[in-house]
């Protein structure tokens, strides 16, 4: 555990780490710091929320003080933290006149010219959100259920009050795929994004293919390195992943796009025998979160994937994040970093914390937000993939065709079979597909459950498109 104890010395506001903090009785108006120099007063801000990531964005505003105030143009100052519990003794101590349970102080505050929201959560952070934008205050957030789930009415919130919304932290840690997106890609047209988005499951599926153990061991190291919460459920199931693909569907097409729309498909169904094969046919497994956009026609979807090993994809291991984006005119390119911990996600923070402060500096006019325009998004039934397919059979002959049969009268065709003997008088047959539309290959996975020649369809697992 890190602790750091913060003490003013004098009357200066500086802290013994480095944390500017308010001096007692000041009350500057922020068109006053909007107008000073380089050496004026400081840019005043509040947190909300005092757990990991906020205790990770003090230090860092700590450590980099000197390169932070460069790019700033002056000063940061901490004027308050809105906590639940002022008493709870907490990993990072700060002066306790700072501490707040109320996030009215904090909003009425006309000092406080930034609003940085870690409190995590959906009701109580979405209404501190809106009413720090309609104060007319800019706000950092690292919430992804909020920018997933409510985007337009923050976004009108920030146009009503002319304050801008900063929200790097809430896709890929320290991957700066917002900025990327939102602005170095800007005269792009975006056809898809493919990413590695939650790095709980990438550290389980690494880990899994690392030390051929189960997914339950691979969880409880990453519960025990911290990549994990009690309940991983969202995690495990895609609905992470699923929440910053839409976010990142919504920059890349201008497009309000909903998690709703992102068809869903978890990893708890991936064995070490899947993890073996894959390795066997020159494949990794990860959990890819995927958009594509044709002509105006927008498709989303999370689901494990067998990528080849060639790709970079294959090789972003433990918790790192990485997004491939393909567009035009740049082609294809990726962004990787660090998508899990406190420090990747304070990393994002602060460099939204800069930005912000540049912009109650200048005294600039907040952006009108982001112009939405209607897209029509796709089925998952026409998307078309190719397949794995592991099968317990008896093994005798004759079955291969029955099931070659049930395939065909869906119109699936089978690119490779590899049989292995199994348990028993058992065998396994892997089959893998040529490309097929997802409804069809449905329907010949049910046809081929039914069959009195297979004992158990086991997996049944997508291949990363082929242009990727």
């Amino acid at each position: 555990m890190v602790v750091c104890i913060l003490t003013r010395e004098g009357g200066s506001g500086v802290s013994s780490l480095g944390v500017w903090f308010p001096q007692q009785g000041g009350a500057e108006d922020p068109l006053t710091v909007r107008e000073s120099g380089p050496h004026g007063q400081p840019v005043r801000l509040a947190l909300l929320g005092l757990g990991t990531v906020s205790a990770g964005v003090l230090q860092v505003l700590a450590r980099n003080r000197a390169e932070i105030e460069h790019h700033v143009g002056g000063r940061i100052e901490v004027a308050r933290i809105l906590v639940r519990d002022t008493a709870k003794v907490r990993r990072v101590e700060v002066p306790s006149d700072l501490l707040t349970t109320d996030v009215n102080t904090i909003l009425s505050d006309p000092r406080i010219a930034i609003v940085v929201e870690l409190m995590g959560g959906v009701d109580r952070a979405l209404s501190s959100i809106q009413a720090a934008l309609l104060a007319g205050k800019a706000v950092v957030t690292a919430n992804k259920d909020v920018m997933a789930e409510f985007d337009q009415e923050v976004w009108a919130a920030a146009r009503k009050g002319g304050a801008p919304l900063y929200f790097e932290a809430s896709v890929g840690g320290g991957v700066p795929v917002v900025r990327a997106l939102a602005e170095g890609l800007a005269g792009n047209r975006i056809h898809r994004i493919a990413g590695i988005l939650n790095g709980t499951t990438n550290f389980i599926l690494s880990r899994m293919s690392a030390e051929g153990g189960s997914q339950a061991e691979a969880l409880i190291t990453a519960q025990l390195h911290g990549y994990a919460e009690a309940d991983p459920s969202a995690d495990l199931d895609g609905l992470d992943a699923a929440r910053k693909i839409s976010i990142l569907s919504s920059i890349a097409y201008a497009a309000p796009c909903h998690p709703g729309q992102v068809y869903r498909e978890g990893i708890r169904g991936i064995t070490p025998a899947d993890i073996e094969q894959a390795a066997h046919m020159g494949w990794t497994i990860k959990l890819l979160a995927i958009s594509e956009r044709a002509q105006n026609r927008v498709t989303m979807r999370v689901h494990p994937a067998f990528v080849p090993a060639q790709h970079p994809l294959a090789a972003v291991a433990d918790a790192f994040n990485a997004v491939y984006i393909q567009g035009d005119p740049i082609g294809k390119m990726m962004l990787y970093g660090p998508g899990a911990g406190g420090e990747a996600t304070a990393s994002a923070v602060v460099a939204d914390i800069v930005r912000a402060a540049r912009w109650v500096r200048r005294g600039a006019v907040a952006p009108e937000g982001p112009v939405r325009t209607l897209v029509e998004f796709g089925s998952m039934d026409d998307v078309h993939s190719r397949f794995y397919l592991r099968l317990r059979i008896p093994d005798r002959v004759g079955v291969l065709g029955q099931i070659a049969g049930a395939f065909g009268r869906n119109g699936v065709s089978i690119l490779s079979v590899l049989q292995t003997p199994a348990a028993g008088d058992s065998a396994e047959l892997v089959i893998v597909t040529h490309q097929v539309r997802e409804d069809r290959m449905q329907r010949a996975v049910v046809e081929v459950g039914t069959l009195n020649v297979v004992e158990r369809v086991a997996s049944v697992i997508r291949l990363a498109p082929e242009d990727l």
